[in-house]
């Protein structure tokens, strides 16, 4: 069986698209914040891990899949906001800037790992508060590494310039890599 060590509404929904309809969600429920470290991919990674490897304890036969997904500008570390006012102040500070997101995901299958980074590139527009403040509104940030989701139709519409890399990575699973790696380890087909 595959289990996805996360709660993220939007890891599961590509997963279920692009993967599997058939695993399991099970979060870690670990605290992310110790894991913060002055380089963002390490933070990732060691988050990523500690996720799967927390899951893999409990499930020693199965697939485990683990994510961490970061958003990085100025090497200041976006992680999910506190309330509002946060967001407000991450996605105002990334306005007319680019920044990187970085997702890191972890696979374990009994003695077989790997874990991988993948980083991609995105610009916002320079926008005024009011346009901030009614996307917080209309679609609620708090869960979202950088307070933002790029899927999200006034997001792109109204915030988003360009990106660069694999949107799904900015989403929060670099589908692409994951199906190779699943491939490698004969997971799926």
């Amino acid at each position: 069986m595959i289990i996805l060590a996360s709660n993220s509404p939007r890891r599961k929904e590509l997963m279920k698209e692009f993967i599997t309809p058939s695993f399991i969600v099970e979060p870690s429920n670990i605290d992310e914040s110790i894991y913060q470290n002055e380089d963002p991919i390490k933070t990732s990674q060691f988050t990523a891990k500690a996720k799967g490897d927390y899951i893999h304890n409990k499930h020693l036969d199965d697939v485990i899949i683990s994510a961490d997904t970061i958003v990085v500008i100025n090497n200041q570390i976006y992680g999910k906001p506190k309330d509002e006012e946060d967001a407000f102040n991450m996605i105002k500070s990334m306005c007319g800037k680019t920044h990187e997101v970085i997702t890191s995901y972890y696979i374990i299958l009994k003695d077989k790992s790997i874990l991988r980074s993948v980083v991609s590139a995105v610009t916002f527009k320079n926008v005024g508060d009011e346009i901030i403040r009614r996307y917080i509104k209309e679609y609620p940030p708090l869960d979202k590494a950088g307070s933002y989701g790029i899927q999200d139709k006034y997001f792109s519409e109204n915030i988003l310039d360009k990106y660069e890399g694999s949107l799904t990575n900015i989403i929060g699973l670099p589908i692409e890599k994951i199906i190779k790696d699943l491939r490698d380890f004969s997971v799926i087909y």
